[in-house]
């Protein structure tokens, strides 16, 4: 908090009424040779102007850069009224709402999230919120390997489509629990081809990983894989963006039945860029699945007096129940996150999330078609995207980009390390808070950083790529 009121006076007061005879004392239970005693490389404490002279020279060194970088992290236009509000001290100090009679403001807010979720989804249910999305996708693979009552199968399939940080963060999590991930590459078009899958019929999984749009800002063909899924007895995970579920098809309603869970990141609801988090995860599942989804649930009733109250519903974690039948113990509420996203939902409006999806999408149109322009930069994939898209050039990516950061771009990501077989790819970004001058600036730096060298590889026109199966 910006303002600490307590005097030393206040303190020794304190301490005094409490019986301790000073705050060391509160820690008397710790035991010596677990403490420590002084903390090596930080520098000894100053005062409130010499804090706030550092705090600015460090944000003077971020510069104000034009970022074109996605990738799963997107610069959004945030209403003030946002942050102004979750920052209000019933918000912002608030713990989880164990005390339903003290905490109706805070469980109302969760309650509307939830609702909110539901519908950007098409799903029955939401939680009240993951770490981020991530660990929300892993989460959401040990939920369908409990929840698959058609399967005993402990393998997923896992596209090549999906963030790779994503991927890794799921590895880690799932891997010393016996289930096996089975990585589906992708095609030339840069996608998951429904026809690929054809080798796998006859062999059982638990679920199917399905993001859309995919980590190349590829749409995938999400009716048939979910179809595929439900043929095959395997769930269907969708892995979404929430701010392309407001012109996409949400997952609840894809193919025949529906995917059975959604889960994704809730950054672009709100949450600044803040060097990578806080951020918070998303969930949501049919209702048959619901005694298997980790996390809270709030849900609304009536008291005595019919009046409406709200309280949590289900707390399958392991502060409630015994740890062995906990469905998870790694989920946190992230509940400043999720209040943030549910005011900056309710201000935007389902018509607002419409508009701002159109703009991303109208601004990455833009933003390709102005930079293939350029000598020796080419789109890689044909298929349709929504705000992001995979560029080749002539140059080692990670060169180019370190040129476009000291003049203020931050020009989109590196796929060579993730992806080699895709050569020099860079993925890019835009959002509803570029204009026509941002996309200009970017190309003629671009451009000019692209022809001070005349040796690289000769440029070749974007042509279907063998497929990598």
């Amino acid at each position: 908090m910006p303002f600490i009121p307590h005097t030393e006076d206040d303190v020794l007061a304190m301490l005094a009424a409490i019986g301790a005879d000073s705050i060391e004392a509160l820690f008397d239970e710790i035991p010596a040779e677990l403490r420590v005693r002084g903390l090596e490389g930080v520098p000894p404490g100053m005062n409130e102007m010499a804090v706030a002279r550092l705090m600015h020279q460090r944000a003077a060194q971020d510069g104000m850069p034009l970022c074109f970088i996605g990738a799963g992290a997107y610069e959004h236009h945030i209403p003030a009224a946002v942050w102004e509000i979750a920052t209000r001290g019933e918000f912002y100090t608030a713990y989880t709402p164990y005390q339903a009679e003290a905490s109706q403001g805070t469980l109302q807010l969760l309650y509307e999230y939830q609702t909110m979720i539901a519908s950007l989804t098409g799903l029955d249910v939401s939680n009240a919120s993951l770490y981020d999305g991530a660990s929300g996708l892993a989460e959401a693979v040990l939920m369908a390997v409990r929840a698959n009552r058609k399967s005993k199968s402990r393998r997923v399939l896992m596209p090549a489509t999906v963030h790779p940080i994503y991927r890794k963060v799921v590895h880690t999590i799932v891997r010393n629990q016996g289930i096996e991930l089975v990585e589906l590459d992708h095609s030339g078009s840069g996608n998951i081809e429904p026809e690929y899958l054809k080798r796998f019929e006859g062999e059982e999984f638990a679920a199917l990983v399905i993001p859309q749009p995919n980590f190349f800002g590829v749409l995938e063909e999400v009716d048939a894989l979910t179809d595929w899924a439900h043929v095959n007895n395997a769930l269907a995970i969708g892995l979404v963006n929430p701010v392309a579920l407001a012109v996409l098809t949400p997952p609840g309603e894809w193919g025949e039945r529906g995917a059975d869970i959604a889960v994704g990141d809730g950054q672009p609801l709100g949450a600044p860029l803040s060097s990578g988090g806080p951020y918070f995860g998303f969930m949501a599942c049919k209702q048959e699945h619901v005694r298997q989804m980790p996390g809270r649930i709030v849900g609304r009733t009536v008291d005595l007096d019919g009046r409406t109250g709200f309280t949590l519903t289900l707390q399958a974690r392991e502060q409630h129940i015994r740890r062995a039948k906990a469905t998870s113990n790694i989920c946190s509420n992230q509940g400043l996150m999720v209040t943030a996203a549910t005011i900056h939902m309710a201000l935007v409006g389902a018509e607002g999330l419409v508009r701002v999806a159109h703009a991303c999408h109208a601004n990455t149109r833009a933003l390709v078609e102005r930079l293939t322009q350029i000598e020796c930069v080419e789109q890689v994939f044909s298929s349709p995207y929504f705000h992001e898209v995979v560029l080749r050039i002539n140059q080692p990516v990670g060169e180019v980009l370190r040129a476009l950061a000291v003049q203020d771009v931050l020009g989109g990501y590196d796929l060579s390390a993730d992806y080699p077989e895709l050569g020099n790819a860079i993925l890019i970004c835009a959002t509803e808070t570029k204009d026509e001058a941002d996309i200009e600036r970017y190309a003629q730096h671009l451009e000019r950083i692209l022809s001070r060298r005349k040796d690289g590889p000769i440029c070749t026109k974007l042509r279907p790529r063998a497929g990598t199966f």
